[in-house]
């Protein structure tokens, strides 16, 4: 789905829109369109002001010409320097003597009126710097930005991150896909390979979800039992199958969380590794017999054909074929399912949309100078992503859910093969989707 334009806003001239316009030429001597927007910062300066003149009335109860009891009364200006989508301006604050005054025009304490945070933060997104990031606001606002200013602004949407990394989740989920990314991190003055492993589900509605999101550098049976167990404290009780590349200890965790959860490696990452040491000379003719396998009807078909390459390619590339037998176990689950369902579980490609928006960090960024910087990184790319149609996330920054074309057919017929799982379905699920997936009765 593309990402959707913002509406042209279309100009109404009205008769007292005429009347401003002449009285602002005759104020200002206004020949090009950095005099209007000089014109427009002073107005606006000169527009706080008032307004903060008259809640500094409505605070007082009795206005700047009036004589009142009151023992608290106006006590001149305070100068304030804030920051306006039209560059730097100085505006006056009044004070009161007893300085109970809030203004609410501009709050104390607040020295942007520009909506910069929302800018900064998409500019973090896509892989700035904060040096990067306060260069282009000075050059397109015209005020200073420190880095430690966009670092505290970026800083204030990790408790949402925190938030929305422990919500609570569906109880069952049809398919899980889990993938890694590794991402340049400076710790305490060395650079280190970190891998940002995201698991991305389809719910019971054929909906993309992304579950969660960690950054850590070992790959282990211990680490990924604690990433399961983590989905179960969040209210996971089940999942059907998750597809997978070949994750040190993934197998193992799945087999400690989720006993009855098919576990299936990524075909075509297992095609490409295979492949990667291959001459450019037998590579296609190399990948067509390899379709003869994981394109067999069935296992033992599959198993046939996994003979026949193997006895083919060996004596030309010894080890070609080893990773093939070693990983059966977790290659022939996609033979239990129909031809519909495989082209679900087939691949991580579900996933791999998502990825490349997250490769952009790597082009944008050779190193990010902590993990807390490239978690922020992630955590708003997967609001970016979902915004522009990719798929839906209970991030609560984010905006309205997106449907995935297709899916939802085949995570019906998934589940209907699914049988293990069927009673239990039905008391989970609500009436009309039982229906739906055909498993009431």
């Amino acid at each position: 789905m593309a990402r959707q334009k913002k509406p042209v806003h279309r100009v109404q001239m009205t008769e007292g829109k005429r009347n401003i316009i002449h009285q602002l030429l005759e104020e200002y001597d206004i020949q090009s369109a950095e005099d209007i927007q000089d014109a427009l910062k002073d107005l606006l300066g000169g527009t706080i002001k008032e307004m903060m003149e008259a809640e500094m009335d409505d605070h007082l109860g009795y206005e700047k010409s009036e004589r009142s009891d009151n023992d608290d009364y106006r006590n001149g200006y305070k100068r304030k320097q804030v920051n306006s989508r039209y560059g730097s301006m100085e505006i006056e604050v009044p004070q009161d003597r007893k300085s109970t005054f809030e203004p609410q025009v501009v709050k104390k304490r607040q020295k942007d009126i520009s909506d910069i945070d929302q800018k900064i933060i998409s500019m973090y997104a896509k892989g700035m710097t904060t040096r990067q990031i306060s260069e282009t606001i000075e050059d397109i606002y015209g005020f200073e930005t420190s880095e430690s200013f966009i670092s505290d602004v970026t800083d204030k949407i990790l408790p949402q991150i925190e938030d929305w990394q422990n919500r609570p989740l569906d109880e069952v989920y049809p398919i899980l896909y889990i993938d890694a990314i590794h991402y340049s991190v400076r710790d305490n003055g060395v650079i280190r390979k970190l891998a940002a492993y995201v698991i991305l589900g389809i719910n019971t509605e054929g909906k993309k979800e992304v579950l969660t999101i960690s950054v850590g550098d070992n790959e282990s049976a211990k680490y990924w039992l604690s990433v399961m167990n983590e989905l179960k404290n969040r209210g996971v009780k089940d999942v059907l199958i998750i597809c997978a590349d070949g994750l040190t200890g993934i197998k193992e965790a799945i087999a400690a969380a989720f006993p009855k959860t098919e576990y299936q490696r990524c075909i075509v990452h297992q095609v490409r590794n295979t492949l990667k040491y291959v001459p450019d000379k037998d590579r296609k003719a190399f990948a067509t017999d390899l379709k003869t396998i994981y394109q067999a009807t069935d296992e033992k078909k599959a198993l046939a054909a996994l003979e026949r390459v193997t006895e083919k390619w060996t004596p030309k590339y010894p080890n070609s074929m080893k990773r093939w037998k070693d990983n059966w176990d977790a290659i022939s689950p996609i033979f239990k399912f129909s031809t519909t369902v495989r082209t679900v579980i087939y691949t991580t490609n579900a996933i791999e949309s998502l990825n490349s928006t997250y490769r952009k960090l790597n082009r944008q960024r050779s190193v990010f100078p902590s993990d807390t910087a490239l978690l922020k990184a992630l955590n708003i790319l997967v609001q970016e992503y979902r915004c522009s149609g990719g798929t839906e996330t209970a991030n609560p920054a984010a905006g309205n859910r997106c449907s995935e074309t297709g899916i939802p057919h085949l995570v019906t017929s998934y589940l209907c093969e699914f049988t293990r799982l069927k009673l239990d379905l039905i008391h989970i699920l609500p009436a009309w989707t039982c229906n739906y997936l055909g498993l009431s009765g």
